[in-house]
């Protein structure tokens, strides 16, 4: 790591999201993913209802966000989790570890929250080492095709990853068709 990179990495600061990110947070995901994201299967569950700002969480130097990642609670069957992502951050400050301590700060949020887990699609040799491990094949369902080796989780309650089964929703979608499945 350089001089320079060291300047960049004492001068970011670590905050909670607020409303006041959301369009430079939209650029940055812009950037890292294009208009292809809204098509993927993490962004079609996300696009269900909203993420939770209180354990989301960005990177900004001085005024400017050169990073963010988000949480959105999700169900697959009896269990319930947090889904991490997007997870982006702006290609001037790539490489500088700022993507995986807002990963650090987003699952200790989740920890004091009480989330029992957090699953995300992604890389292993990158999350493996913030403590994600790989789902059993066929344990998740996404609602649109996803490569299976990349759908991770992190345990944070014993047992937690294992009650995650069956197609993966929005957890407000889940409560909604309980709530049907009640009045019936």
């Amino acid at each position: 790591m350089s001089l320079a990179d060291l300047k960049y990495l004492a001068d970011v600061k670590y905050l909670p999201e607020t409303p006041a990110h959301d369009p430079e947070i939209e650029a940055i995901n812009d950037e890292a993913f294009g208009p292809g994201r809204f098509v993927l299967a993490a962004y079609r569950i996300r696009q269900a209802g909203p993420h939770e700002r209180a354990l989301s969480f960005v990177a900004v130097d001085g005024a400017t966000v050169v990073a963010s990642v988000r949480m959105t609670r999700i169900a697959a069957g009896a269990g319930r989790a947090l889904m991490l992502g997007p997870l982006a951050v702006q290609p001037a400050f790539k490489n500088l570890g700022i993507g995986r301590k807002l990963v650090a700060i987003a699952l200790e949020a989740a920890a004091k929250a009480g989330a029992p887990a957090v699953m995300l699609v992604g890389d292993e040799p990158y999350y493996g080492p913030l403590g994600f491990k790989r789902l059993p094949r066929g344990q998740i369902s996404m609602p649109r095709p996803v490569d299976p080796d990349r759908l991770l989780g992190h345990e944070i309650v014993p047992g937690a990853v294992a009650r995650l089964a069956g197609e993966v929703c929005h957890a407000d979608q889940a409560r909604i068709a309980a709530h049907i499945a009640a009045m019936a």
